[in-house]
């Protein structure tokens, strides 16, 4: 019997990015113009190629799984960076950075999970 359903609903990594991206696209009218086409729009654009990549990983073979997963490791890293300049650079407040960065703590330890489980 295989389950066909969808990736997000089987993967709680899947989930909890999608969770972060909602919060990530609710918040973009409350940005400022300059900065809602610059860097934020670069976050948004780095959430939507993490999703890419983790539901690639979802229906790759076990040994393409890995490599798909190590990018997308990375793509956390750097979209970490970002949302630390969001806060440094006084683009969001302080409650919406912590929110965003234990978000993503969350999605790295799921992450580095699932590479050690297909290791």
């Amino acid at each position: 019997m295989t389950n066909n359903a969808p990736p997000n609903e089987t993967i709680p990594v899947i989930h909890s990015l999608c969770e972060l991206y909602k919060q990530i696209y609710l918040l973009t009218p409350k940005i400022q113009k300059r900065d809602r086409f610059g860097i934020y729009l670069k976050v948004e654009l780095f959430c939507i190629e993490l999703l890419n990549l983790l539901i690639s990983a979802a229906f790759e073979s076990r040994h393409l799984k890995i490599n798909t997963l190590i990018d997308a490791r990375v793509k956390i890293e750097v979209l970490k960076r970002f949302i630390r300049l969001l806060y440094e650079l006084k683009i969001i407040e302080l409650r919406k950075y912590t929110d965003f960065e234990s978000r993503l703590q969350e999605i790295s330890k799921m992450t580095n999970g699932w590479i050690r489980y297909l290791q």
